[in-house]
């Protein structure tokens, strides 16, 4: 197996990702054990054609081997970042390892999380590109014409999430110039061996063209459903690229794209349920989302399991965290307790909201914290890591709807009101409790972060908007025009590729 320093095609095989059988196999499909597959035989039989497709979603900081699964992309610490970034979390270790200088907002090019996010995500990237080539180069013949489309939309879309994932920590925002500025390297072919990494930066622009592009293809590549009910959550299908594409015209402020797309997956008035494909719908108790299992409203998320290898690693775990330690009721290290005056002070979420169920208090007085309990599993820590929730596609629907109507939208509030009723059947909103379309986006903004808590949104929320990340425990306030309000290139990257340029 070739390999080069952050690029590695890696074949680990997850449990948890099985793949049905179908009528067009020329072989039994099932994954072969956790091995690694040289080049040339690579694409060879079905089965190892399938080992190389679960790997791009597979993948931990255990086997090294990427995939978007890893512990250092979205496995954990994307999603981590995407909040400890922002002003909700206090941290109370002051561990360098587990973020702390991305929660004070002064990374360096050489901080953990700066190298080892952007090597994550292009190792992730390069197996996408390199499964890609291996399908065109030979791949496609081996199986069925239906599956070959299938795998290469599976493909297309984990590279497209990585890409756009890249940009919210190391571009600046869309808003700002209209993606002119600086992206990241757009890599679109493999790369196998060394010296293939000077590449210059792509526009933020460009990079958003090809996510854009990526998840068009996905959407009309990948089937509208599983047989397998767990595959409908942890395998990419229609609605995964049609949700997905609300996040990234909702980062690029393309509004009525956004509605667009929501209404393909979103009916127009309650209980909203997706017509076609997976029939992805809010769950009636927010409680149940999380933990081990698949569900209607888990469009798309992560599964671990106890096998070595199939969990997100030391440190890199969202219970380990953010749930305090055992003495404290919880599972975790205590990494980060929930800033007393972010969202939790918020007066108008209210004490009997189910969504309170997930912050347990520790202390009394003056040592009194508060923590997040969403995430539940001991050690090794296997919660399902959520990519993207029907609750998501809802709240992108309102925000775009409020801003291409400039309205107090009925609609907008309606879907606002299936978040909200959904855990506070107290609280009911109607067109008369906003007196502007400005209060509404408000409300809708405060929402996600009720909602998405300890779900890696927060960040990209703030990047979209422009907006200054709030003031913290002893972290001031960052404005979108001082440095660190984006992370620097990572010093590895600086050091490989001769033609890249630095924040």
């Amino acid at each position: 197996m070739k390999t080069y320093k952050h690029y590695l095609l890696g074949v680990a095989v997850t449990g948890a990702l099985a793949v049905g059988t179908s009528a067009c196999n020329r072989e039994l499909l099932t994954p072969i054990p956790q091995t690694s597959v040289a080049d040339v035989s690579a694409f060879s039989t079905v089965n190892r054609i399938q080992t190389q497709l679960l790997s791009l979603y597979g993948g931990s900081s255990i086997t090294a081997g990427g995939g978007l699964k890893d512990g250092n992309f979205y496995g954990g610490r994307y999603v981590i970042y995407g909040d400890i970034r922002g002003e909700d979390f206090i941290n109370e270790l002051s561990n360098l390892v587990t973020g702390a200088d991305v929660w004070n907002l002064n990374p360096t090019n050489s901080t953990t999380a700066v190298q080892n996010l952007w090597q994550s995500a292009y190792s992730t990237i390069n197996k996408c590109n390199i499964f890609l080539e291996g399908m065109t180069g030979g791949g496609a013949a081996v199986v069925c014409d239906a599956l070959a489309n299938q795998y290469i939309a599976e493909a297309k879309l984990i590279r497209g999430l990585s890409y756009y994932s890249l940009l919210q920590y190391y571009a600046r925002p869309y808003a700002d110039g209209n993606g002119a500025n600086p992206g990241v390297p757009l890599r679109l072919t493999g790369i196998k061996g060394t010296g293939q990494s000077s590449i210059a930066r792509s526009s933020v622009s460009d990079v958003y063209a090809q996510v854009l592009k990526d998840l068009n293809e996905a959407e009309s590549g990948l089937p509208s459903t599983y047989t397998a009910v767990s595959d409908n959550t942890t395998r990419a299908h229609k609605n995964t690229a049609i949700a997905l594409k609300t996040r990234v015209y909702l980062s690029m402020q393309r509004y009525a794209d956004v509605v667009t797309e929501a209404n393909k997956i979103v009916n127009s008035t309650a209980p909203f349920r997706a017509a076609s494909g997976v029939g992805n719908q809010l769950v009636s108790d927010v409680t149940t989302i999380y933990g081990t299992a698949a569900n209607s409203e888990l469009i798309f998320a992560l599964p671990m399991t106890n096998t070595s290898g199939d969990f997100p690693g030391t440190q890199n775990q969202l219970a380990y965290y953010y749930s305090p330690i055992g003495s404290n009721g919880g599972v975790g290290n205590g990494e980060y307790s929930l800033n007393p005056r972010g969202i939790i002070a918020e007066s108008s979420w209210t004490s009997t909201d189910k969504r309170r169920s997930f912050i347990r208090q520790s202390g009394t007085g003056t040592s009194a914290k508060s923590w997040l309990i969403k995430y539940k599993q001991p050690t090794p820590y296997t919660d399902w890591v959520p990519v993207i929730r029907y609750a998501e596609v809802l709240l992108n629907l309102a925000e775009a709807r409020v801003r291409t109507t400039n309205s107090v939208d009925a609609q907008a509030v309606a879907l606002l009101n299936a978040v909200r009723n959904r855990s506070d059947a107290a609280t009911t909103f109607t067109t008369a409790s906003f007196a502007s379309s400005t209060a509404l986006t408000n409300a809708i903004l405060l929402e996600r972060r009720i909602e998405f808590l300890g779900e890696g949104l927060r960040n990209n929320d703030l990047m979209r908007l422009l907006q200054t990340i709030p003031a913290k425990g002893s972290v001031p306030a960052k404005a979108p025009t001082e440095p660190g309000y984006i992370w620097p290139i990572s010093s590895s990257e600086l050091a490989l590729n001769n033609l890249i340029t630095d924040n």
